[in-house]
């Protein structure tokens, strides 16, 4: 293992600390607090479970509310999350060492001020326009990922995407409220397979990024154990998740549509864990990274489509 660690290692390139100069901020900066990409997938999936919930299409008010009321609690936690990460972000190498809070380019202050506006203003969107259940899941989400993930898990322990990815989780619970104020076996089931999809997704991630982690001193999964017994972890959960994926098909929570494509995206994503598993280079990990992205937005697609044409 320990040879192994060393190659993957070895072909990566290494994190530098990077000095980069102060600037007064761009509203480009701000957006960037938002991790946009990230917000994006978070609000399809609780859009697609409240269509699920809805059996076809919500009311358009309610719809709209959903979207930016999302957008705005993932935009919230996501700036808090540049704050709490600042340090991390200074070792990581350019990429991260460029986010606006770690170049001081925006203060730590005005930062944390952006990121309870946004959350403030989200749950106010989301009361209004939803109902306080959806409203408070959203603020459960946020503070989930912020103080429990970012705070204390991702700095001890290697399990940290196993506990943290209910942060990521809460979003369909959230949408499935927004439909009808209440949840129900098929928010469940979201819920789950979202939880069990968190780790193949990071863990992917991490082994690109295992240097990286490792001078910042982050405990990932590939850092604390090493590529081979994260590529093993990687195609164990991606074998859970393909399995709790078709029952929701299978016992009739949803459709066959959504039993069908559940089939197909979850056998492409375990020939990409298997081949992880078999040599845990870079190239498999950044393949079955991507893919994961792709397979999760697809598979809620298939949940909204299922309910939209039953």
């Amino acid at each position: 293992m320990t040879v192994a660690v060393g190659k993957l290692v070895e072909s990566l390139p290494a994190p530098v600390t990077v000095a980069i100069p102060r600037a007064s901020a761009t509203w480009r900066d701000y957006v960037t607090l938002t991790k946009p990409r990230i917000m994006s997938l978070l609000v399809l999936s609780s859009v697609c479970a409240m269509i699920a919930a809805a059996h076809g299409a919500p009311g358009a008010v309610p719809l709209a509310g959903l979207v930016i009321g999302g957008a705005l609690a993932c935009g919230g936690a996501s700036a808090l999350n540049h704050v709490l990460d600042r340090d991390i972000d200074q070792l990581m190498g350019p990429r991260t060492a460029s986010r606006p809070v770690a170049a001081g380019r925006i203060s730590p202050a005005r930062a944390t001020a952006f990121g309870l506006g946004l959350t403030a203003l989200a749950f106010a969107v989301l009361v209004v326009s939803t109902n306080l259940l959806a409203a408070l899941l959203s603020l459960s989400g946020g503070a989930f990922y912020v103080g429990i993930y970012t705070y204390w898990l991702k700095r001890t322990t290697a399990q940290n995407i196993v506990i943290g990815g209910a942060a990521g989780a809460i979003p369909p619970l959230a949408g499935w409220a927004a439909a009808h104020g209440g949840l129900g076996v098929g928010a469940v089931a979201l819920f789950v397979i979202v939880l069990l999809w968190t780790p193949p997704h990071f863990w992917a991630l991490a082994l690109l990024l295992v240097r990286h982690y490792a001078a910042a001193d982050v405990p990932m999964m590939p850092v604390v154990r090493g590529p081979r017994a994260t590529a093993r972890q990687v195609l164990a959960y991606s074998a859970v998740l393909v399995a709790v994926t078709l029952a929701p098909g299978a016992l009739g929570v949803f459709g066959l549509f959504y039993l069908l494509a559940a089939a197909l995206l979850g056998a492409v994503l375990l020939a990409l864990a298997w081949r992880l598993w078999r040599e845990s280079s870079p190239a498999n990990a950044g393949l079955l990274f991507h893919y994961s992205l792709l397979y999760l937005a697809l598979l809620f697609v298939a949940v909204a489509f299922d309910a939209a044409v039953r």
